[in-house]
């Protein structure tokens, strides 16, 4: 029996920094431009995302950069870290493209690199992927998240349907971590302070005590991953919501580091959904 063919390398992009700006006190926004985002779409959807390519520690890739002959040449430790980031904004006539990256200190890779990154320096990155986009049909919509999952409930509040009754809740570390969003028809975000409290716990409460509007309601939960079982729990089995109307997913674990989580996040949802499913029988 014939094996299956190699998997194709993705083929990275190239843009430079073009300047940063600090949001809040944790959230730093880098805007990327350059030659190497011609072609570059980012319209459909408003959870649009890109892999940020991290090289090894004491690495040097030859060039031109490709991942394909970094695949081929280099043992596997060795090949570049990725951290998935939320396209905030895309701007295709100045060709730049805004990505927000949450800061703690000296915490993490990408956050600290960011929070260094000055104009004129190079950013290889994948994709963009996406998936969710504010349906107009939708009764209405429910935005749920932590910071991690603010620049897509930002991007979506200011793409949602003129008119839509919307309901978001953003939990954020504290009250100078909320940011201004500008939304049509005045939506607000509704920003929940955590201070000590675990994270999620408020955006969970939040949620069980809404009064649902009636009619069919489309759903942006997006965050750690302990909250967004909680939540998907609640919103399937409690909440009756079809799974095709959730847009779900855990972006990080509390206590594993992004590769961690990336290495057991499909079965960790699959699990999931297969408990719940249990349950609703």
């Amino acid at each position: 029996m014939a094996g299956q063919p190699a998997r194709t390398a993705p083929k990275a992009r190239e843009a430079q920094v073009v300047r940063t700006e600090w949001i809040t006190p944790h959230m730093v926004r880098l805007v990327l431009g350059g030659d190497g985002l011609a072609g570059f779409e980012a319209a459909e959807f408003t959870d649009h995302y890109i892999k940020v390519l991290f090289a090894a520690e004491g690495v040097t890739y030859p060039e031109p950069f490709d991942m394909e002959r970094i695949r081929a040449e280099f043992p596997r430790e060795q090949w570049p870290t990725t951290r998935t980031y939320t396209v905030r904004a895309w701007d295709p006539a100045a060709r730049e493209l805004s990505v927000d990256f949450v800061v703690h200190g000296d915490e993490g890779l990408a956050g600290p690199w960011a929070a260094r990154a000055r104009p004129g320096e190079t950013v290889r990155f994948l994709g963009p992927g996406g998936g969710y986009v504010p349906d107009p049909a939708a009764g209405w919509h429910l935005l749920v998240g932590d910071e991690s999952a603010l620049p897509a409930i930002a991007a979506s509040l200011e793409r949602a349907p003129v008119g839509a009754t919307v309901h978001a809740f953003v939990e954020v570390p504290a009250a100078e971590e909320e940011q201004k969003i500008v939304t049509p028809d005045g939506v607000e975000i509704t920003w929940l302070h955590r201070a000590d409290r675990p994270v999620g716990e408020a955006l969970v409460e939040a949620v069980r005590a809404l009064e649902f509007p009636a009619g069919d309601v489309l759903a942006f939960v997006h965050g750690e991953a302990g909250f967004v079982k909680e939540l998907r729990r609640h919103l399937r089995l409690e909440r009756g919501i079809p799974r095709e109307r959730l847009s779900i997913s855990g972006y990080w674990r509390l206590g594993q580091n992004d590769e961690a989580w990336r290495s057991v996040k499909r079965e960790w949802n699959e699990q999931v959904e297969r408990e719940q499913e249990n349950a609703a029988a």
